[in-house]
């Protein structure tokens, strides 16, 4: 294994690791924060999820601006994203994890997480499996390698700003309700 490698991997590990302790301790990783989020009660999933894309979006820009990296730029096609957002908004309703919450919360010894892990590999094996027939509707509606700043003509500074700036404007308790870990 190349020393590059090795870095690299050691480098998403330290990462994911780091993304996990913060899933965890804005608890995350318990079952009522998915459930309330999709109950459209509690919103501090989406607040932690949106500031690590808020980050995330700062940090690529700033490393690209030094010259450490390029962006690689996946082709948006809605046919994929209806699909991949269907099946994964299915399973996090069905479990009540996404597959990032789903490791914390098997860490933190849930056992109802390792359901979620076999069904996250089931549905990896699946999906390979079934690609070829599943490829053109995935490029469905292909626009092309294009960002959200280059559609709309802004800078990505610009969707960073919003992002963080409603993450900071968007209240924990949504709908009124008070937020138990009893729900």
């Amino acid at each position: 294994m190349k020393k590059e490698s090795l870095g690299k991997i050691l480098l998403g590990l330290g990462t994911g690791t780091l993304f996990g302790f913060f899933l965890h301790k804005g608890s995350a990783s318990e079952h009522h924060a998915i459930s309330g989020q999709l109950r459209l009660r509690d919103s501090s999933v989406l607040k932690i999820m949106g500031t690590a894309t808020a980050v995330g979006a700062m940090g690529t820009q700033i490393l690209m601006r030094l010259g450490l990296t390029q962006a690689k730029v996946k082709p948006l096609n809605t046919g994929g994203i209806v699909l991949g957002g269907t099946l994964f908004g299915t399973g996090m309703a069905i479990l009540g994890y996404c597959p990032g919450t789903n490791m914390a919360a098997m860490g933190k010894g849930h056992n109802d997480a390792v359901a979620g892990m076999i069904g996250m590999f089931a549905g990896a094996l699946a999906f390979v499996r079934l690609y070829p027939s599943l490829k053109p509707l995935i490029e469905k509606g292909s626009m092309g390698k294009r960002t959200l700043p280059e559609m709309t003509r802004t800078s990505p500074w610009l969707w960073a700003a919003a992002i963080s700036a409603a993450m900071v404007l968007l209240p924990k308790q949504l709908g009124g309700e008070k937020v138990s870990s009893n729900s």
